[in-house]
Parts: C-alpha cells; sequence; structure tokens
C-alpha cells in the first residue's frame, strides 16, 4: 500500500494499487499480492526467454479476463457455499488438500477458517496425504480438495477417491463442466477454467466464502476475530 511502514522500510517493491486493506483476514490482499507476484513471474520469464512473447502476451491477455471470471465465480456459487455452510457449520475439524499451484490455496483456506471461525484447520500437499493426514479421514471429517489442476488432474482425482474410501465428506474445487469428479465427490464447487498459474486467483474465493459463512453462522465476529490484530507489531 503506498505510504505505509513498509513500502516506507525497504528499498524496493511493487505496490498492489488495491486501496487499504481493512479486514483483519486480509482477503483482499492475498489477491491483489498473488496478482503482483504472478506478473512479476511472467515479466522475468519473459525477460529471460522462458516464455516466448507469444505465450507471454497470452498469458496476460488471459489474466485482463480473471476480473470477470471472478465476478461470474461470485455469481454463480452464492447459494452453494452457504448451504455448505449450514451443512459443516459444526464441524471440529477441517482438510484441505491441493497439488502445485493449489497447495498455497489450501493453506489460505485453512488459514481463513481458523482465523474466522475458529474452527481447526489443516492445509496440506496432497501428494503428501499418506504421510499422516489420511490417518485423520472419517466420517467427521470434511475435506476441501482443489481439484482445478490440469498437470496433475489423475492424481488430485486418485486422491479425492481414497478420501471418500475413508468415508470423509468431500467439497471439491473443480472447473466447470468436470463430470468426473462430480461422480465421486459428495459436494462440487464449480469454477471458470482459466491458465493453470492463474487459477488460485479463482480457487481461492470459494474458500474464502466457505469461512465467512461458517464464521457468521457460528456468530463470530468477523471483522474483529479474537485475538487477532491488524498489525502484528511484536515478535
Amino acid at each position: 500500500v503506498v505510504g505505509s511502514s513498509i513500502a516506507r522500510s525497504t528499498h524496493a517493491g511493487s505496490y498492489t494499487h488495491a486501496g487499504p486493506e481493512i479486514g483483519v483476514a486480509s482477503t483482499k490482499a492475498f489477491t491483489a499480492q498473488v496478482t503482483i507476484l504472478t506478473l512479476m513471474a511472467l515479466m522475468i520469464g519473459h525477460q529471460k526467454g522462458t516464455l516466448t512473447t507469444s505465450r507471454y502476451r497470452q498469458l496476460i491477455n488471459e489474466l485482463d479476463r480473471i476480473p470477470e471470471k471472478i465476478e461470474i465465480v461470485l455469481d454463480s456459487i452464492s447459494e452453494k457455499v452457504k448451504y455448505l455452510s449450514e451443512v459443516f457449520k459444526d464441524s471440529s475439524n477441517f482438510l484441505y488438500l491441493g497439488r502445485g499451484y493449489n497447495f498455497p490455496v489450501a493453506l489460505e483456506g485453512a488459514l481463513k477458517l481458523k482465523e474466522i471461525s475458529y474452527i481447526h484447520a489443516e492445509g496440506y500437499p496432497a501428494a503428501e496425504m499418506k504421510h499422516g493426514p489420511i490417518a485423520l479421514i472419517d466420517e467427521e471429517m470434511p475435506v476441501v480438495v482443489l481439484a482445478t489442476n490440469q498437470s496433475a488432474y489423475d492424481k488430485i482425482t486418485s486422491n479425492i477417491q481414497e478420501v471418500v474410501a475413508r468415508k470423509g465428506r468431500v467439497i471439491a474445487i473443480t472447473t466447470v463442466g468436470d463430470s468426473a469428479i462430480k461422480e465421486i465427490a459428495e459436494f462440487v464447487i464449480e469454477i471458470p477454467e482459466t491458465e493453470e498459474p492463474f487459477t488460485p486467483l479463482l480457487s481461492t474465493i470459494p474458500l474464502q466464502l466457505l469461512s465467512y459463512h461458517i464464521a457468521v453462522l457460528r456468530g463470530c465476529n468477523v471483522d474483529q476475530p479474537r485475538n487477532l490484530a491488524k498489525s502484528v507489531t511484536v515478535e
């Protein structure tokens, strides 16, 4: 943010130009910063020759379409997310799984649920599910799986099957038109298809909304979560 203490203290930086972040949970800041980091990666890739000029322009054009696709997500999933919030508002634990670009999204989803609804949640790389988290899965465990990965689709589908086999309740975030995962997951939330590097900008939204609606149903103050502050001034 222009004029912030971080901007004044650092030697270089990139402004998000998204305005001040009022919410303690920093949902806007997350999306804005992911966008900036993605742009930086694209520009560096182009300068290094990793991305051809035509591919670079193709990706930039798709990034320009992301705001429109975010509007589609907000319009299309609202009622579904409210319903899922009613179903899972009394859960004691959540597990979030993602691969590749979607692993940080799993971490963000788990963090937001912890911060504003006070439900224990853990984000984990789906590839590591068998190295611990699978022991937690039973009929009482909601498992949010980010299943939009084009590059790891078969593997993430296999993860969902393993969760279902252990009676876990799967909430799958998929791309529109994915019929295969609809057949195995108990609940599905669809988002528009986009270039894989931009998937987090869309797949984060259902998770943030789920956290918000669950928190409201549990009577939590989403604007002022307990024990949290907008700025952390001590280590």
